[in-house]
């Protein structure tokens, strides 16, 4: 259920429900305005109004509002049965999340996940906004006691990092480490040009769909799930070993790169398999020896079976990037033909180019340890064969 049963009215409403009672209103009547498919609202509610035991605080709805109501009534999504603002959030929250999977699948696109991310991350803000509200978790900054305020004069809410750091957030692990993963991605992506990120990223952007279904079943019903509004996608391509190639080692934007490097490097092994952090599937062309089944273009199979291992053989796996010590990299360039190269050397020319900055993507630090990328030591080479010297 989207809402608690014997959920009482928002102040909207009770405002609204003043104004019809002075309008000689039938208490049976209102009650009827104000129950929905998502809630039922019942006749004591009102009576606790009329008689002024309840809400005496609230003022009435102005004649234009109330006729503005009864003009939009019943006002609901005939899809779900929610209520256009009654349920403002909830309903915010599938169609943003609904956008950024059409984003994303839509063709001619050139940075479908850049797209796909700011969209979901204001789908999953609105989602768990929601589930505040519902639970009675004010989710509004405050200093000292008061609500912080916008610019404007607006009430300031949580943002998606302060919703997932609070500790009644109802998902699970997986799904946080998959969010804040996502959250500093759009970081990086705000302000500046990426490039070739959408195969990159497309197993955790996988996996938010599903959790996102999976979170909106779980913690409002199962009537409000996406999977009828969001049919399976077709592709015009099969993969060759030249394209599967380039999708593995497609060069990333050294920010994004690093990013991401930091991220899962923070992360345990047995967090960074977890399916809802990312979720990758084989698409294998079906065969079946019956006729009732020769159309399935998809088969899902047990993980552990035999047919998963045998599919996990030719799966196209995310490759973590060679890393090396510094030490190495200093062999690694004398072995090129720069035998005078030493470690002293490696350490000037790193200094000088600002090297172990982590947006420039040439290395990592794990453990307390830095390591270098085969892009750093590409770079060496380059800054030699240009006559690089000692200064």
């Amino acid at each position: 259920m989207a809402r608690r049963p014997g959920n009482t009215l928002e102040k909207w409403e009770v405002a609204l429900v003043k104004t019809m009672l002075a309008r000689k209103y039938i208490p049976q009547d209102i009650q009827s305005y104000f129950s929905r498919p998502t809630r039922s609202i019942n006749h004591a509610r009102v009576s606790e109004i009329r008689d002024g035991t309840k809400h005496k605080a609230v003022k009435p709805a102005t004649d234009a509002e109330l006729d503005a109501f009864l003009a939009a009534w019943p006002n609901i999504d005939p899809t779900t049965g929610l209520h256009l603002q009654g349920d403002e959030l909830l309903v915010k929250a599938r169609e943003a999340m609904i956008a950024a999977v059409h984003t994303f699948n839509s063709a001619g696109l050139h940075f479908r996940a850049e797209l796909f991310i700011v969209t979901s991350i204001i789908a999953w803000t609105y989602l768990l906004h929601a589930f505040y509200k519902r639970e009675g978790i004010d989710y509004r900054y405050k200093k000292g006691g008061a609500v912080e305020k916008t610019p404007t004069g607006a009430d300031k809410y949580w943002e998606l990092g302060q919703c997932l750091a609070h500790g009644k957030c109802p998902l699970d692990k997986g799904v946080i480490n998959n969010l804040n993963f996502l959250t500093e991605i759009r970081h990086e992506i705000e302000h500046r040009s990426t490039n070739r990120i959408d195969d990159a990223l497309s197993a955790k952007l996988q996996a938010c769909c599903i959790n996102f279904n999976d979170a909106i079943k779980a913690l409002f019903g199962k009537e409000f799930a996406l999977e009828k509004r969001l049919p399976i996608a077709l592709q015009f391509v099969t993969f060759d070993g030249a394209q599967r190639a380039g999708l593995v080692g497609a060069d990333l934007p050294g920010h994004i790169a690093a990013a991401m490097d930091n991220f899962h490097n923070s992360l345990s092994e047995a967090e960074q398999r977890d399916l809802k952090f990312r979720y990758r599937v084989a698409f294998v062309p079906k065969v079946s020896g019956k006729a009732s089944k020769s159309d399935l273009a998809v088969e899902f199979i047990k993980p552990g079976s035999p047919e998963a291992e045998a599919v996990e053989r030719v799966l196209l796996k995310e490759v973590e990037r060679p890393k090396y010590l510094p030490s190495e990299i200093v062999t690694k360039v004398q072995t090129a033909g720069h035998g005078a190269f030493n470690m002293h050397d490696h350490t000037l020319l790193a200094k000088q180019l600002d090297a172990r900055k982590p947006a420039k993507g040439y290395g990592v630090m794990v453990a307390k340890t830095w390591y270098w990328y085969e892009h750093w030591y590409e770079k060496v080479l380059e800054k030699l064969v240009e006559g690089w010297t000692r200064r």
